[in-house]
């Protein structure tokens, strides 16, 4: 379903709401940047599909490209279409994802992989509300699915083009740690009228982010808007919090679950406790790891003190 409702023009100077023309002025030299710095990923050839937008988009979730890059590509070799993924059980799913970490994206791809299957005939549906009604598919999916897979005009909003916005537009260095809905207010008010262009402004200003208007270190100099960035010219005022840092992931439970995941991929067969047990020495850590995993749906136990992925 495309989005052709024009956000109504915020007043010029409310803070955090550009002008109409103000909101034009951004799209040409951001879209041009883009035209000529733009990465040259699998997912954005025309080849790729809506399916393979859909695989990039659950994988890149806290995952950077270089990590993604190989396993796209097995993936989409191993399951081209819905259909072959929703074909096999779920842990082939989970062994594939392979060391990507937060592995229940797998479990969620493979059930939007049946779904699509059995609701839209093998095809990943165009229409923003059928993509939201997929299982494991959120605000932000769905509307990064249907503008770069469909062209369709929808506010995209990730970490990276939040960080472009919050400081071209609001003028503070970082934006808040949950989507606002300012945030979702500002993104319609900067979205262009045209669809396709709206569709280009979406993949232009993540691409921004990524590269230019970091989190570790903006480089204005390479930023096509920084003559009108407003955090820029406000003097680079510090955000009144430290930037958010990486999790720590030596020594905790998500270090764990990923070796107990490793035992399973490795093995076509159940594993025994004791093969789970040898991988971390603290048995009580162990022990609640293997049970979330459990819980999440990520392992199956088995009588006999065997455990596999699930089936």
């Amino acid at each position: 379903m495309t989005d052709t409702t024009t956000a109504p023009a915020p007043a010029a100077g409310s803070a955090g709401e550009p002008s109409a023309s103000d909101a034009a002025s951004l799209h040409s030299p951001v879209i041009a940047w883009f035209d000529e710095h733009a990465r040259d990923l699998p997912w954005r050839r025309p080849d790729a599909g809506a399916w393979g937008v859909m695989v990039s988009e659950f994988m890149l979730q806290q995952t950077p490209v270089s990590r993604v890059l190989p396993v796209y590509e097995q993936w989409l070799a191993r399951w081209p279409r819905p259909a072959d993924l929703a074909a096999e059980p779920a842990g082939e799913a989970v062994r594939a994802w392979g060391r990507l970490g937060y592995p229940r994206r797998a479990l969620r791809l493979h059930g939007a992989a049946q779904a699509i299957a059995e609701r839209h005939g093998g095809d990943v549906p165009s229409d923003h509300a059928q993509l939201l009604a997929l299982p494991g598919i959120g605000e932000y999916t769905a509307a990064a699915v249907a503008s770069f897979a469909y062209g369709q005009r929808h506010a995209v909003l990730d970490t990276n083009v939040r960080r472009v916005f919050a400081r071209a537009s609001t003028g503070i260095q970082y934006p808040p740690t949950a989507t606002t809905a300012a945030e979702r207010k500002l993104a319609r008010a900067l979205l262009p009228a045209d669809e396709a262009t709206a569709a280009r402004w979406a993949a232009a200003s993540m691409e921004l982010g990524a590269l230019v208007c970091t989190a570790r270190g903006e480089e204005c100099g390479r930023c096509p808007i920084a003559a009108q960035c407003a955090w820029r010219l406000a003097g680079k005022p510090a955000h009144q919090g430290a930037a958010r840092r990486g999790q720590t992931y030596a020594g905790t439970d998500r270090q764990v679950r990923g070796k107990l995941l490793a035992v399973l991929r490795a093995s076509h067969d159940p594993v025994p406790q004791s093969a789970l047990d040898s991988v971390w020495h603290e048995p009580v850590q162990r022990a609640r790891a293997l049970d979330g995993l459990v819980a999440d749906g990520l392992v199956e136990p088995l009588d006999g003190g065997l455990y596999r992925l699930p089936g």
